[in-house]
């Protein structure tokens, strides 16, 4: 069963995602919440799989939600998606960097919405391909945050994991990757999952993130 939280501060949407949710065999809404600190600690205390977070809201806001609960070690099994009714823009940005596996905007199609729901429950970050180009393209305009282009610990990879990372951050999936690099898929899977956890990172979102304001790719390439 998919343990699901939500934190949105209208009921409508609240109820409307909630009940669009139940209606699934495999998912549970644990709790609800109407801000960001009411969410951190409902987080917290029923532990989801799945923390569906508003980037926009009064008090303490999305961004300040997914950073605290990614620097809380008892929450590291908590996979925070952010939704948002902008589409891609600066703050979805800085929600990745401060920790959340992905972002959805709130007008995205049911069967899209429970897709997204199961693939953060996985683990998986949701960023599809073409979300990852995106992100990408939003890269070029914006300055990267202090301290970027240090190397950010690339030098603890190995040759192929920074082949696997450069290839991911151009927005290919784990099989364009394995095709990419004459392996399994399995074997690209592991190549990137031992990145992560020698960059310190949770997910695939903030693997592309970290892999260009290291330097490791630049925008624009190919």
């Amino acid at each position: 069963m998919i343990r699901v939280l939500l934190v949105d501060d209208q009921p409508l949407l609240r109820s409307g995602f909630g009940a669009l949710l139940e209606a699934e065999g495999d998912i549970e809404v644990v709790a609800e919440a109407d801000d960001g600190l009411r969410g951190v600690e409902l987080a917290r205390r029923h532990l989801p799989d799945v923390a569906l977070v508003d980037i926009r809201m009064p008090g303490l806001d999305g961004i300040e939600a997914t950073r605290r609960m990614a620097a809380d070690p008892a929450l590291a099994g908590v996979h925070v998606v952010i939704l948002t009714n902008y589409g891609f823009d600066e703050y979805v940005l800085e929600a990745l960097r401060a920790g959340a596996a992905g972002f959805l905007v709130k007008d995205v199609m049911p069967d899209d919405f429970l897709h997204a729901v199961r693939v953060g429950a996985r683990g998986d970050a949701l960023l599809a391909p073409e979300i990852t180009r995106r992100l990408i393209e939003r890269f070029v305009s914006w300055p990267p945050p202090a301290g970027a282009g240090s190397g950010a610990g690339l030098e603890r990879l190995t040759g192929r994991e920074r082949e696997a990372v450069a290839l991911v951050a151009r927005g290919l999936s784990n099989d364009q990757v394995a095709g990419r690099m004459v392996i399994s898929p399995l074997t690209a899977k592991t190549h990137i999952n031992r990145a992560m956890a020698k960059l310190g990172v949770r997910d695939r979102a903030q693997l592309v993130v970290v892999a260009y304001e290291s330097g490791l790719v630049a925008p624009g390439e190919r």
